[in-house]
């Protein structure tokens, strides 16, 4: 049974009563959040004020304070946890009279760097505008008038993740509010270093594990479907880096005395990513996706289920092609090798005629179950000695450059594998069934997103359903310049968090 078709055979079974009482959480959040809009945009504009970012240790620490104070005024049992000098790990707790399940709500409220020139206006300024910035928007003083759904929110971390932490926060408002209670135990665990890899964060969840036992965790990370469709994914993939330096003469040289004679690390790295990678972006690694676990049934047909998106995304994108054939969402659930940048010798006005004395390679591996990093790294640097390359791990000295023709150096960073759950689970089926009744009909049901975060560590670690709980914009800008927030998004968020409150299973 296609997945979109399940979950509404689950809302039929519940019957009349469920569905009134879902009518009536909707009517009770979103009455809720029209009389209280200036409050959750000013709990939203003062977190994105607080720099928590990798390189503002106090930034981040701040904040940890804050959402721990935000907690507290809620009644919820608080912590901070922390390993080996990371930042801290919020921690909330609240019981429910008579519930039987818990919930862990997961978000992470560290934010990527930024390069301040590139943005708009200060990223931790955050600023209202009429829409997005190739429309030319208006900015607008959301302080004195009621707010268009379709305004954005600009800042760092305003859309990944501060406003599904926002979005939890004014959801239990609105059912406090409303007069009822959660109808499962809430904890809440928010990160503050997932944009660094979450290095810490194995650490951390094993030293609580009692403190985190819960029947569930719902991972509020990640946009929704382009269509803007409210959204559920059942996985994610993994995540690993690269940077590689091919290495050429020891000092520039004139192209026209020695071009054709002296290799080109330029060249050189060009032949390096062609190996790898397609045109199409299918990895030529021989038997690289030999561990790959294929999609079941059950989610290919939710994969065919969603609406499409991408004549309007090649617009949008201004893209005459994508690669491959086999649509957005089904192309996310294979393995991908991206190359962030290449770096070689200089373009434009500073171009001289010369040969550099390098090229260096900034690329990312997306995983999927059931690969691992360190069987994807033995394969890669397999293929790459296939090729004729000599791989160092540190700047190569004369008498290895003198001994070998291709060189190059590989940096690895951690990486961590991919996760994707079972779509057919008992919470599996009350999430969809709860998020269909927030959104007032069926949702998009994403076997696994397509971008990565470590949520394979819950699973691994507790050994229970991990189901992500998107709510932002698919076009936030997240890791960019102007990263943003449209505030239906917002708004449809919290409906979704409250209906997760009052989960049934």
């Amino acid at each position: 049974m296609p997945a979109t078709t399940r979950s509404l055979a689950v809302a039929a079974i519940l019957g009349g009563l469920a569905s009134a009482h879902a009518s009536a959480l909707r009517l009770d959040v979103d009455r809720y959040t029209v009389a209280h809009q200036q409050a959750i945009l000013h709990e939203l504009d003062g977190l994105t004020r607080l720099k928590s970012v990798a390189a503002d240790p106090a930034g981040l620490a701040a904040t940890a304070a804050r959402l721990k104070e935000l907690l507290a005024a809620r009644g919820f049992e608080t912590a901070l946890f922390t390993a080996a000098g990371s930042p801290p790990l919020v921690f909330g707790s609240r019981e429910s009279p008579g519930a039987t399940r818990t919930v862990v709500f997961y978000a992470h409220y560290d934010g990527q760097p930024v390069t301040p020139s590139q943005w708009r206006s200060d990223p931790f300024v955050p600023v209202m505008r009429s829409g997005r910035l190739e429309t030319h928007p208006r900015d607008i003083d959301w302080t004195k008038t009621q707010a268009n759904p379709e305004w954005r929110f600009f800042g760092r971390a305003i859309a990944d993740d501060k406003a599904s932490i926002v979005a939890f926060l004014a959801a239990f408002d609105a059912l406090r509010a409303a007069g009822r209670a959660p109808l499962v135990n809430l904890k809440v665990v928010w990160e503050g270093e997932e944009e660094a890899g979450s290095p810490h964060l194995a650490d951390i969840l094993k030293a609580q594990t009692a403190r985190l036992l819960a029947d569930l965790w719902l991972i509020g990370d990640g946009p929704v479907h382009q269509s803007r469709t409210p959204t559920l994914y059942f996985g994610a993939r993994g995540a690993m880096g690269l940077t590689a330096t091919v290495y050429g003469p020891v000092r520039a040289l004139h192209d026209g005395h020695y071009g054709n004679w002296v290799p080109n690390p330029a060249v050189m790295a060009a032949e390096l990513v062609a190996s790898l990678r397609d045109s199409d972006g299918r990895i030529l690694i021989p038997g690289f996706s030999a561990d790959v676990r294929p999609l079941t049934k059950d989610e290919t047909s939710a994969i065919a289920n969603l609406p499409p998106v991408e004549a309007g995304l090649k617009r949008e994108f201004g893209i005459g092609r994508s690669e491959g054939e086999e649509g957005l969402t089904m192309s996310t659930m294979r393995p991908a090798l991206n190359i962030r940048g290449i770096r070689s010798g200089q373009v434009g006005a500073q171009a001289t005629n010369a040969i550099p004395i390098d090229a260096a390679i900034s690329m990312d591996l997306r995983l999927v179950p059931d690969q691992r990093p360190e069987r994807v790294r033995a394969e890669v640097e397999t293929w790459l000695r296939a090729k004729g390359w000599t791989i160092v791990s540190e700047a190569p000295d004369a008498a290895t450059r003198l001994a070998h023709a291709r060189i190059v150096r590989l940096e690895w960073e951690p990486g961590y594998p991919a996760l994707r759950t079972d779509m057919g689970s008992p919470a599996a089926k009350a999430a969809i069934a709860a998020a269909s009744d927030a959104a007032g009909g069926p949702v998009a049901i994403l076997p696994m997103m397509g971008g990565s975060v470590p949520i394979y560590l819950f699973h691994d670690i507790f050994q229970v359903p991990v189901i992500g709980l998107p709510m932002v914009n698919h076009d936030d800008d997240q890791h960019a310049p102007n990263e943003n927030l449209r505030l239906r998004n917002l708004w449809d968020g919290i409906d979704a968090y409250a209906a997760m409150m009052e989960m049934r299973w």
